[in-house]
């Protein structure tokens, strides 16, 4: 009886140890629209391979009706400029939004880093769940403060610290262009 009350006040605690670690999910009044740099990437597939050269361009994010976000992403392909775009979905749960037909859930943390955020995906692929994290800021420079964060998060969530990817930022190609 000792034991399993131990085992129970043990799980209690840890899970509330684990609670308290965690960052805040964004909050409703922030305002995330505008111009964002991707400035570190992880993931939970080995990636080592194609670390060696990467690539980001800014994207746009837009706010829409019922708190869902229209994301604009850029990118190059065969030396051309190209452009997609998709919506982020608001859930019932805080800082949680869905996309593509819910295969696509995203948790967006808040940092105490002024102007950076987490986005923490969790994509189903054939059958099989990627988990995908990623540091954003206003400003395409690097932030030692938040990139400490980062590594902090994606220690915690597991990730392997040698898939941590910090991108050749790439912005003077891509016009952007915010409209409302």
């Amino acid at each position: 009886m000792k034991s399993l009350l131990l085992t129970v006040t043990l799980f209690v605690l840890v899970t509330i140890l684990h609670a308290q670690d965690d960052l805040p999910f964004l909050s409703e009044d922030k305002n995330v629209t505008g111009i964002w740099y991707r400035k570190v990437i992880v993931n939970d597939r080995n990636i080592t391979e194609r670390k060696s050269h990467v690539e980001e361009f800014p994207f746009v994010v837009r706010a829409l009706e019922e708190g869902n976000m229209e994301v604009m992403v850029f990118f190059m392909f065969n030396e051309e400029c190209g452009q997609v775009g998709f919506v982020l979905e608001k859930t019932k749960k805080p800082g949680q939004y869905s996309a593509f037909w819910g295969a696509n859930l995203m948790y967006i943390y808040e940092l105490p880093v002024m102007d950076h955020y987490i986005f923490y995906s969790e994509c189903r692929l054939f059958e099989q769940k990627l988990y995908v994290g990623e540091l954003i800021g206003k400003d395409p420079t690097e932030n030692h403060e938040a990139l400490e964060e980062f590594k902090k998060f994606a220690q915690r969530k597991g990730f392997p610290p040698e898939n941590i990817i910090v991108p050749e930022q790439r912005g003077e190609q891509v016009t952007l262009e915010i409209t409302d």
